[in-house]
């Protein structure tokens, strides 16, 4: 297994241009296919899981041009792909996999999707159920309620609502919003349960209205998608950086220095942004521009106790945070961590206590009560999680080397993620 030793450091200053969003990226992408008209993509993400999104939709048929860097020129197909008949590999990219579920469901056609061996260890039970009461036909190829899957054509059926629960992963909602206009038929969802990670839909039903498509909601329980809805080509869209990237830079900045990632402003459609609202409750000094963020070094980091429902993603970054944190903190509301690319509280609790941190982990909550002294060189696995990977980087900015297995892993989102770190620290 490769390793990458980062040596210990004290300080973190400098200015990063952030990736593009993977969230943004791997929707607008699949909206650009579906859309009638051709669409220029530009600060796309260049990583695994857009690469993954960009060779299904080629092997569809949807005609595409990376016509600069990170530009790319889709040609839409009206929600009609052209090839009716593909086997699809689509990693552990879970923004590809569950959206191209239920495009590919309602679109029409026979279609094998699968993914890497953690893929189908990860739940779609719950969109599947959803998208079999809109006419769906989709079987499962190994265990009930994981990929593999095999798709055939469906018969559309939208006279009553479609139930679907929200409190697994707001993917599942994301895809069969993205999906129901493809019947043109008038579409309401009930979600049953409380909706986790909401500013993630905030991003779908954004994304959405660019492309034409204006979804009427009562709340966060009942979404209604138009009869005769149709996705038209905005002509041109630009992604924004990445926040949940954006989280690791920040937290080095309130560690170790000072540092602005640009890219992302205080509007951002993301609702990782608000990380840095939580990195101000544990001290970080935070100032805003138009499209950057900065952040100071705290004067001391406060432990928190929060509820992340809101910030899932770049809620480990504050994890591995709270181990420079004076007291113990709690972060709630993390059920989802546990159907990401690994069970990420379990990951996160083994290996926060190779540092020397005490840990307790619930089944939706982590507790960190960081040691006096960090332990030095620590051997860091990460599970194939590239968050647990970047997350992990952090430790060495308290002052000890750290060592990373597998740091590739980064690729899935933020292929160059150490070098960028490395010009940073010192």
């Amino acid at each position: 297994m490769e390793q990458l030793k980062l040596a210990a450091s004290h300080q973190a200053e400098g200015t990063i241009t952030l990736p593009g969003s993977k969230s943004i990226s791997n929707r607008t992408l699949l909206l650009a296919a579906l859309a009638t008209g051709t669409t220029e993509i530009r600060d796309l993400l260049a990583s695994d899981d857009t690469s993954r999104m960009l060779e299904a939709l080629q092997l569809l048929g949807v005609r595409l041009e990376n016509f600069a860097e990170n530009a790319w020129r889709v040609q839409g197909c009206g929600g009609d792909f052209p090839n009716k008949d593909a086997k699809l590999f689509l990693g552990n990219a879970g923004t590809a996999f569950r959206p191209l579920t239920a495009a590919l469901a309602l679109a029409g056609g026979n279609y094998h999707l699968s993914g890497v061996p953690r893929m189908h260890e990860r739940p779609i039970g719950d969109l599947v159920d959803a998208l079999r009461q809109a006419g769906a036909d989709i079987q499962y190829l190994g265990n009930d309620g994981f990929p593999p899957l095999q798709i055939t054509a469906p018969k559309p059926d939208l006279s009553k609502p479609i139930k679907i629960r929200g409190d697994v992963s707001s993917q599942f909602l994301t895809a069969l919003l993205m999906a129901l206009p493809l019947t043109q038929q008038k579409a309401t969802i009930e979600v049953v349960g409380e909706l986790i990670s909401k500013p993630y839909i905030e991003i779908t039903l954004n994304l959405m209205a660019k492309f034409g498509i204006h979804v009427k909601r009562d709340g966060w329980q009942s979404f209604t998608i138009p009869a005769d809805s149709r996705y038209t080509a905005p002509k041109e869209i630009f992604v924004e950086g990445d926040a949940s990237s954006a989280s690791y830079f920040l937290a080095a900045g309130a560690i170790a220095g000072n540092v602005t990632v640009e890219g992302l402003g205080k509007d951002s459609i993301q609702g990782d942004v608000r990380f840095a609202d939580a990195l101000a409750l544990m001290g970080g000094k935070i100032s805003y521009g138009a499209n950057h963020i900065s952040a100071d070094k705290a004067d001391k980091i406060q432990a928190i106790d929060l509820d992340c429902n809101h910030i899932p993603d770049a809620a480990m970054t504050l994890a591995v945070l709270a181990l420079f944190a004076d007291g113990t903190t709690t972060l709630r509301n993390i059920a989802s961590w546990r159907v990401k690319e690994t069970d990420r509280i379990a990951a996160m609790a083994n290996e926060l206590r190779k540092v020397g941190a005490i840990v307790i982990e619930g089944a939706d909550f982590i507790t960190v009560t960081p040691p006096a002294q960090l332990i030095p060189n620590a051997v860091i696995d990460t599970y194939d999680d590239h968050r647990m990977a970047m997350c992990f980087s952090l430790v060495s900015l308290g002052g000890v080397p750290i060592t990373i297995n597998d740091p590739n892993c980064v690729a899935k989102t933020f292929p160059n993620y150490f070098s960028e770190f490395k010009k940073l620290v010192s």
